[in-house]
């Protein structure tokens, strides 16, 4: 597949203003979800973009860049990896093998914008010692620039010269890696899940995920029927644990009384 030159811009530009959303607004753009369904929306294959997205998303459930820490920048692989699997026709296992790597690449990216973002802050805060305040807002909206470049640059390199890249690395590529990159897609989603069960009270709630297991794997329940059950079920805890309370509620007015 050929990408038009109105998509590389989109794209582009999509990656410069996700990051600031992150930093900003927290409309959710830099989610790797919503790159990966707008990618498969520009480029024509939403299925295979949301999947590459929310395979991604599982990866960092409750990771946060808390206290300046930066974490895999899954939100331009993606972008990157969803753009390759749709331009190279190889399927959602080769885009998720893809952009993993990528996204684990670029945080290194973020580390360099972070050191580029200090000079337009020490200038602010000298702005702010002369009482200068409108270059202070200058150079905090000027410090935008290198956290989107961080993330169009890449964006922009890997979609203009895509086509050849990903054919060259087609051609080039032997069989056995690129089987390999379509097992670690499939594993991938395994590994996200697991590391969002290490966040949740799985030992309490066994029974529940057992049951999901069961409708999932042997009764081959669409991911949409196990959510609905999921959902019932949270609906009968509920409800239990505020029968439970009401009940509390009643002994203690009874032993007020």
């Amino acid at each position: 597949m050929e990408i038009a030159l109105w998509q590389i811009i989109a794209l582009t530009v999509y990656a410069f203003i996700a990051i600031y959303d992150s930093l900003e607004t927290n409309l959710g753009l830099n989610r790797p979800i919503q790159a990966g369904f707008f990618t498969g929306l520009i480029l024509g294959d939403v299925t295979l973009g949301l999947a590459v997205g929310a395979t991604l998303q599982l990866m960092i459930l409750g990771v946060g860049t808390y206290g300046g820490a930066s974490i895999p920048d899954y939100m331009s692989g993606a972008i990157i990896g969803t753009a390759f699997g749709i331009m190279s026709g190889l399927g959602v296992e080769f885009a998720i093998g893809v952009a993993v790597p990528i996204g684990l690449f670029l945080v290194q990216l973020d580390i360099l914008a972070r050191f580029a973002n200090t000079f337009f802050q020490h200038r602010a805060d000298r702005y702010a010692e002369e009482g200068n305040f409108r270059a202070v807002e200058r150079m905090n909206i000027l410090g935008i620039i290198p956290w989107g470049l961080s993330r169009a640059i890449p964006v922009l390199v890997a979609l203009a010269f895509g086509p050849e890249i990903v054919d060259t690395l087609v051609s080039v590529t032997p069989e056995w890696l690129l089987n390999g990159l379509r097992v670690a897609g499939k594993v991938l989603p395994a590994l996200g899940i697991a590391i969002l069960l290490r966040y949740l009270p799985s030992k309490k709630y066994s029974a529940y995920l057992l049951i999901g297991f069961v409708l999932a794997a042997f009764l081959k329940v669409s991911m949409v029927g196990v959510a609905l059950a999921g959902l019932a079920l949270g609906l009968l805890v509920y409800q239990r644990s505020q029968e439970k309370t009401a009940l509390s509620s009643e002994g203690g007015v009874d032993e007020d009384e």
